[in-house]
């Protein structure tokens, strides 16, 4: 198909739609609302069900009614939204059902702001609701990957019976770039678990109680197990220039993109540098960070929070070598030149500069 100049939050539906997604749930939330402005134009166009609830709890109840009837089915939201689904999220991982759910992502906490942050990692990448669960997790970077990583979350989500998370921040989503779409799937045959009001779904059951602990025990193994496949079997990341790198660079997101180009110009400077950008945040691509550790000297995570990714990165390289940080948060990005002033500072071991351009926002390092 040709090139379409697409938005993220559209492109996220377009995928949908192209994967075979036949419903959606939601509630408006800036900067995630086209994604349900867009839902609400072409959904029914597919034949689909689009359906405006009144809150983000029902929004995420009825995603659980739709997917249970083994229809493709998503929703989406941003931080605060997000929150209010966790324990609609804890039901439908429980009862194994697959689907897929957006964040894009917004200054927090509480109301913050409408500007892109990365702050919602813990509460998607580990799981905000109770109980022992996962969900898997992917970051695109681009208004293509936007598309791309929306269509392979629904074959995960089928795959795994799990909910899968497209986590992006507010700039991916709101940014603008050419997409290339695939031709269209035909949404796949109901699974024979699922119930849609026939007699030979009947007897299908959808549930996630076990009063009984044993059972219990034996349901959440069973979930675990699933999740060690993943780990094993699911992880994607993207290598730039790690082949020599003395100091590794790791982000996600619009940050990703900006660390190219500080790849770029310290290279161009004599500096060794390399990224390595997690496509799976769940599952963590904890053991391509290790084997970068028997090499690099330096790692230097950057992303739009005071910390959160770094935790998993400085649980892969296990203190092989130092892990550096530095964050940007209430809807700040920064720049490569910024960054590459961290480098030089936490090379020359000083403390950590402010911003020369918002200085009152310090440097987290």
């Amino acid at each position: 198909m040709s090139k379409q100049i697409t938005k993220g939050n559209e492109a996220i539906v377009k995928g949908a739609i192209l994967a075979g997604c036949r419903a959606f749930y939601g509630y408006p939330i800036t900067p995630a609302s086209e994604i349900t402005e867009a839902a609400a134009l072409y959904m029914p166009q597919a034949g689909g069900v689009f359906l405006q609830a009144e809150s983000e709890v029902a929004a995420v109840n009825m995603l659980y009614g739709g997917a249970a009837t083994g229809l493709r089915a998503m929703t989406a939201s941003s931080g605060p939204g997000i929150s209010l689904m966790q324990e609609g999220i804890s039901y439908i991982a429980g009862s194994e059902l697959p689907c897929v759910v957006a964040d894009i992502m917004r200054g927090g906490p509480g109301l913050g702001n409408i500007a892109p942050e990365q702050g919602d990692y813990r509460q998607v990448v580990k799981g905000g609701g109770h109980g022992c669960y996962r969900t898997l997790v992917l970051a695109p970077n681009s208004v293509q990957e936007m598309a791309d990583l929306t269509i392979e979350a629904f074959d995960l989500a089928d795959r795994y019976r799990n909910p899968v998370f497209v986590l992006a921040d507010g700039y991916i989503g709101q940014m603008m770039e050419p997409v290339e779409f695939p031709e269209a799937k035909a949404p796949p045959a109901r699974p024979d678990w699922a119930v849609f009001g026939t007699a030979e779904s009947r007897r299908n059951l959808i549930s996630s109680i076990y009063l009984e602990p044993d059972k219990l025990e034996a349901h959440v193994l069973k979930l675990e197990a699933k999740y060690k496949r993943a780990e094993r079997e699911e992880v994607q990341f993207e290598d730039w220039r790690t082949e020599d790198a003395e100091i590794v660079l790791v982000g996600y997101g619009i940050v990703s993109r900006v660390l190219k180009q500080v790849v770029e110009q310290g290279r161009a400077r004599g500096m060794a540098l390399g990224l390595l950008r997690p496509i799976t945040l769940y599952p963590f691509p904890s053991q391509r960070l290790r084997e970068l550790s028997r090499t690099a000297r330096q790692f230097m995570v950057v992303e739009l929070s005071t910390g959160q990714l770094v935790e998993d990165v400085r649980l892969a390289v296990e203190g092989r070598c130092p892990v550096e940080f530095y964050g940007r948060v209430g809807g700040n990005v920064p720049s490569a030149e910024e960054v590459l002033e961290q480098l030089h500072t936490a090379a020359s071991h000083q403390p950590p500069a402010t911003s020369h351009r918002t200085r009152e926002v310090p440097a987290y390092v």
